[in-house]
């Protein structure tokens, strides 16, 4: 009998992530771009993008956003770059970019942050774009993002661009980092009037620029490394309404070529998320556990009802993946590796916690943050 019950903990917790009302599975909050409008006046926005030498991939970002509009403003702050950036950038985007010279990083800041920090003393229109320098944006979708925050009196609007999955390891690891993240943050709550929950995706936010002076700007931010999800946080706890989706309008261009780049940029925050607490790290650990190897677990179970109920807990699994997978183009064979996939962010999670107890930090672009 004892076997049958390790199985329906398992089978539970699959069970209610299906049927919860906030559905953190599907892909219902979805914003893509409207017919192309290349005359549409955009004078009314500026673009912040914080840029630390990406000359790989600057000029496609920058001849993405020319086709979003006329008159549209664009600040491009060159974070001490090594590699040709902001010459790359000029030969781009000659009209309406102007290029900042980055500072120094100051101590407690993050570099990003620091960015788009002077960057953002420039601004001077209603409205400001955070694009992160990897983001190509297709025809439309700035557009877009601006009529939906009209219509709907939102504020602070933001898209999870959708990241490369062409070889096998962003295929079966990609889709999976934006599953897991809805889980953590249902787009349903956040995007509800309530604080509790508060998420954004930082590669792409649309917002009035006003908000900014109103939570203590960046300042108050400075030394985030998880930046997007504690602005909008910080924006909701001041009245102000938010709004999160995915997209197939907003793609990110940052290859991810080798297993371990993901596992690099995964654990570079996930012990942060966890606020680097060891009994959330436990916490964390045991539910994984349960979620992802109990049922494998639970196939070889001498209980002819335990396996049942494992088979049953590893098709939820699955379904619940599939909606991610269909809306970005993923083989849905890729769902039947969801225990492999669960065991490596587990284990990526379990380096980031080994990292910051070695005092490696957190490491991007050649800087260390504790």
């Amino acid at each position: 009998m004892e076997w049958t019950y390790l199985a329906l903990i398992s089978a539970a917790l699959w069970f209610g992530i299906l049927v919860s009302p906030w559905r953190p599975w599907g892909t219902g909050e979805v914003l893509d771009a409207d017919i192309p409008s290349f005359d549409e006046d955009l004078s009314d926005i500026t673009v912040v993008i914080p840029a630390r030498n990406e000359a790989g991939l600057i000029a496609a970002t920058l001849s993405a956003l020319e086709t979003q509009g006329k008159r549209l403003k664009v600040i491009l702050v060159d974070d001490q770059s090594t590699d040709g950036t902001p010459q790359i950038a000029r030969r781009t985007m000659g009209r309406n970019l102007r290029i900042v010279s980055g500072k120094p990083l100051p101590a407690g800041w993050t570099g990003k942050l620091w960015a788009v920090e002077q960057g953002f003393s420039h601004v001077q229109t209603p409205l400001t774009l955070l694009l992160d320098a990897d983001i190509e944006l297709q025809p439309g979708i700035l557009v877009a993002l601006r009529k939906k925050m009209a219509e709907e009196g939102i504020q602070f609007i933001s898209l999870m661009a959708a990241l490369r999955m062409k070889n096998f390891s962003e295929r079966l690891l990609m889709p999976a980092f934006i599953y897991f993240f809805k889980l953590l943050y249902p787009f349903s709550l956040s995007n509800s009037s309530s604080s509790g929950v508060a998420a954004a995706a930082g590669g792409c936010i649309l917002l009035e620029t006003r908000l900014l002076d109103a939570i203590g700007g960046f300042q108050a931010l400075r030394g985030k490394l998880i930046d997007d999800c504690a602005l909008a946080k910080r924006v909701k706890a001041h009245g102000f309404r938010t709004w999160v989706g995915i997209t197939h309008s907003a793609r990110s261009l940052r290859p991810y070529d080798h297993p371990r780049a993901i596992w690099n940029m995964v654990a570079r925050s996930a012990f942060t998320q966890l606020r680097y607490s060891f009994f959330l790290l436990l916490l964390c650990t045991v539910l994984m556990i349960t979620a992802f190897w109990l049922p494998v677990a639970g196939l070889f179970f001498p209980s002819t009802t335990a396996r049942v109920v494992s088979v049953a807990s590893l098709g939820v699994m699955a379904l619940s993946y599939l909606p991610t997978l269909t809306f970005y183009g993923v083989p849905k064979t890729f769902a039947a590796a969801m225990p492999l996939i669960g065991t490596s962010y587990l284990a990526m999670t379990w380096t980031s916690a080994i990292r910051f107890w070695g005092k490696e930090g957190a490491e991007w672009k050649g800087r260390f943050y504790r």
